[in-house]
């Protein structure tokens, strides 16, 4: 654990609770000990900020390399735990430090549709998720963001006093497919029932279609849809 997460997160999370009015619910369900991947919705960028309200322990989770550019936000993000990604190939380091956080018995936290919801609906989830919990023989635990949409869009304004709440699901136990990553058919499967999880306790309208950005899609459409994206998903923003 960092000692900025020491220090500025009992200095964080009150105000955080407080201006955005977050209800914790499920809480239960995280594990006081050991590693496991938290599989969420992602509505707004105050997700990276809501979800460490669920719990006291760390929570590693990861974003694209453009928010490490500037040295002080860079610093802000690594002493938070965040991991850079990028974009294409560069996948596979964001996933090796991720094998390295669930291995050590960290939370990690991951992002299944790969960047923030356009239309605030929940969309396909990318392999991603399955793959490294098949790998690492850990739990994927469903957590839901509420109310972040409407409090941060994408590009839109911060509206404080907007109610969010954090809801975490039943862990799903994948133990009996383990060291099966390489199965496609089986991690698409998995993957799925994670999201429709999510679905159920997000209430989120699900779209059985990746959520692109328009830069994104454009490389899709391009042929480079697939690829090192589905190792750890794609963090556009």
């Amino acid at each position: 654990m960092s000692l900025l997460w020491r220090i500025m997160r009992p200095l964080v999370v009150p105000p955080v609770r407080l201006g955005l009015r977050v209800k914790v619910r499920g809480k239960r369900h995280i594990p006081k000990t050991g590693a496991a991947i938290l599989a969420s919705n992602h509505l707004s960028a105050l997700d990276h900020i809501v979800l460490p309200a669920v719990t006291r322990r760390p929570i590693v989770n990861i974003s694209k390399v453009e928010h490490f550019e500037r040295r002080l936000k860079a610093w802000f993000f690594r002493q938070w735990h965040v991991i850079p990604l990028r974009r294409g190939a560069g996948d596979r380091e964001a996933l090796a430090k991720a094998r390295e956080a669930l291995a050590a018995g960290h939370l990690f936290c991951i992002y299944p549709e790969g960047t923030r919801s356009l239309d605030g609906k929940l969309h396909k989830g990318h392999t991603g998720v399955a793959r490294l919990a098949l790998e690492m023989h850990v739990p994927i635990i469903p957590v839901a963001m509420k109310g972040t949409f409407e409090a941060k869009p994408k590009g839109g304004r911060l509206r404080l006093f907007r109610p969010c709440e954090a809801i975490v699901g039943e862990p799903l136990d994948v133990s009996e497919h383990w060291d099966r990553q390489d199965d496609y058919d089986l991690c698409r499967r998995i993957t799925d029932e994670v999201m429709h999880r999510i679905a159920e306790v997000s209430g989120q309208e699900y779209v059985d279609e990746y959520q692109y950005t328009p830069s994104a899609r454009s490389r899709a459409e391009g042929g480079q849809a697939t690829g090192a994206r589905e190792t750890v998903g794609r963090e556009e923003g």
